[in-house]
């Protein structure tokens, strides 16, 4: 099932399906495998599917459950039927990850020859990008750039940019006129750094007389979910005073220009302007740091963008769509979620990690349904059974590809779920209230012994170091390892159903707005996890 194949009617469908099935299974979706002995998860299976798990090896948990295209399946024994519809259910109601191009390889092709720089990006779109990076924004500023050729508009705002790797590759790879707009003013003060070092790249190779490219502007600011569109555009223009990149001793003072000035301003033989330190438009070489988190007085008129966001996190891709819906001068997004945990829903308003507005809500201000990060659409809004805890959207987030991977290579990582549930049993003992504390990464986890494990980890929430462990214990819970493997398989076979639900609620929504969109599988699962992108244009 491919979600740009599907009808109107198939996707209300499929949402209500979904609704249905992950229902019926809340009690491992939102389970935590860290309380697995102290909750005695493995005793809330069905005792028909205990007896069939408990002996499973890793390369069989990979095969017979997660794996969802091994269709020559050996069982050691009759698994129940309850059991057999739950993995195939959760298999066929999830939307397809894997592209067509490159189905089931570890790496995309462009890293085959060197695994740490893609044969298919210049090398100055390279520097300071990781792989991961380099194969997202390669393939999404390809997207963008179809769908600018398609609504005909070349001015791009990518939100949520960050060090600008995609803004750099949109605007001086394939010549979009780009602003970018990021919450973290260091971010910005670095992707200032590496755009002046691109140029110097460029000048050095004397490619600038011949590539047509215009500067990418940036803009340090948080965009706030429950602002308006008009308040959005107001951040994206605000005359600012800015240290320019190529001139950092002092600042240059920039006015805002009208909205005749959108058009690009060319140089003396006709070509698109391309000096980073002309002024063109407030939309091309200006940065505004100023953070607009109340609505203010109505903008002047504005060209008309693309909006992008790669991996943006929480509520802010579905800010996007809604002022993708609800602004007129937005005239196509490419959406890339993250952080599915980190969206706000009625039940839980203000989930653990998510950026709170600097400025409060006014006194009569209240959150209405459409200020929620899920469910946007009126149809999955009134469905029995779509609520998503946050642990059910924080299990989205993981990357089903990589745990599979581990499980074939019987990777001794898999011992760290073991280890911190473990823990989680002592530290309740002595501190009841420490429920699910957090203990961070400890490096090498896997490479330790328990008892060196759990000292490091006592000493990380207070307790200490040196408490007494039972040996007995230890090595009982120690004995259970694969079936704590098992059951977080089982949670884990529940995640792409979650995100597929939370990306249809999008699409649904837009198709309650008039408007149709696609869902695309666009990078490779294995490298980039969170591999959809939502994309829409409003047809003229």
């Amino acid at each position: 099932m491919f979600s740009s194949g599907l009808s109107a009617v198939e996707q209300k469908e499929l949402a209500e399906r979904i609704t249905r099935f992950l229902s019926l299974y809340t009690h491992i979706s939102d389970s935590y495998i860290i309380e697995f002995f102290s909750q005695d998860l493995w005793k809330s299976l069905p005792n028909s599917w205990q007896l069939v798990l408990q002996d499973l090896s890793y390369q069989q948990t990979a095969e017979l459950l997660l794996d969802s295209k091994n269709q020559h399946r050996r069982y050691g024994s009759v698994w129940p039927l309850s059991l057999l519809a739950f993995r195939t259910t959760a298999h066929r109601l999830a939307f397809p990850r894997d592209l067509r191009q490159d189905p089931g390889a570890l790496k995309p092709e462009e890293f085959q020859e060197n695994q740490s720089q893609s044969s298919m990006l210049c090398h100055i779109f390279r520097k300071h990008v990781k792989p991961k990076k380099q194969h997202e924004i390669r393939k999404l500023g390809m997207l963008v750039k179809q769908l600018s050729e398609q609504t005909e508009c070349s001015r791009v705002v990518d939100v949520g940019s960050g060090q600008g790797h995609l803004t750099r590759f949109l605007s001086f790879g394939l010549g979009l006129s780009v602003t970018a707009i990021e919450a973290d003013h260091a971010q910005v003060a670095r992707a200032y750094k590496f755009d002046t070092q691109l140029l110097c790249a460029l000048e050095k190779e004397k490619q600038k007389e011949v590539t047509l490219f215009s500067t990418p502007r940036h803009v340090a600011g948080w965009v706030n979910p429950r602002a308006s569109w008009e308040a959005f555009l107001t951040q994206l223009s605000a005359p600012d005073v800015q240290q320019h990149p190529l001139n950092p001793t002092g600042p240059i003072q920039k006015k805002p220009r009208g909205p005749e000035d959108a058009l690009h301003t060319p140089t003396s033989n006709g070509r698109q302007s391309r000096d980073l330190g002309e002024k063109l438009s407030p939309w091309q070489c200006s940065s505004s740091v100023k953070d607009v988190c109340q609505e203010e007085s109505s903008p002047p008129e504005y060209p008309d963008f693309i909006l992008t966001g790669l991996h943006a996190c929480g509520d802010l891709s579905a800010t996007l769509l809604r002022h993708f819906v609800e602004c007129p001068h937005v005239c196509g997004i490419t959406s890339v979620a993250c952080c599915y945990m980190k969206i706000t829903t009625k039940e839980n308003p203000s989930p653990p990690g998510r950026v709170e507005c600097p400025v409060p809500l006014a006194p009569n201000q209240e959150l209405g349904p459409s200020d929620y990060g899920y469910p946007m659409s009126s149809w999955v809004q009134g469905l029995p059974g779509h609520q998503l805890s946050y642990k059910a959207r924080e299990g989205a987030c993981h990357a089903v590809e990589d745990y599979v991977q581990r499980l074939r290579e019987e990777s001794e990582l898999l011992r760290t779920h073991c280890y911190r549930a473990m823990l989680e049993v002592f530290i309740r003992e002595v501190r009841p209230d420490l429920c699910r504390a957090g203990i961070q990464t400890i490096k090498k986890a896997h490479m330790l012994p328990f008892t060196e494990y759990a000292r490091l980890g006592l000493a990380r929430v207070g307790l200490p170091p040196g408490l007494f462990l039972d040996p007995e214990r230890v090595e009982a819970m120690l004995k259970q390892q694969s079936r704590v493997v098992v059951y977080f398989s089982l949670a884990l076979l529940l995640a792409p159903v979650v995100e597929t639900l939370v990306l249809l609620d999008r699409m649904i929504y837009l198709q309650e707005n008039g408007l149709h969109s696609q869902l695309v599988p666009l990078f490779n699962p294995h490298f980039s996890p969170r591999n959809f992108v939502l994309v829409a244009h409003k047809r003229k």
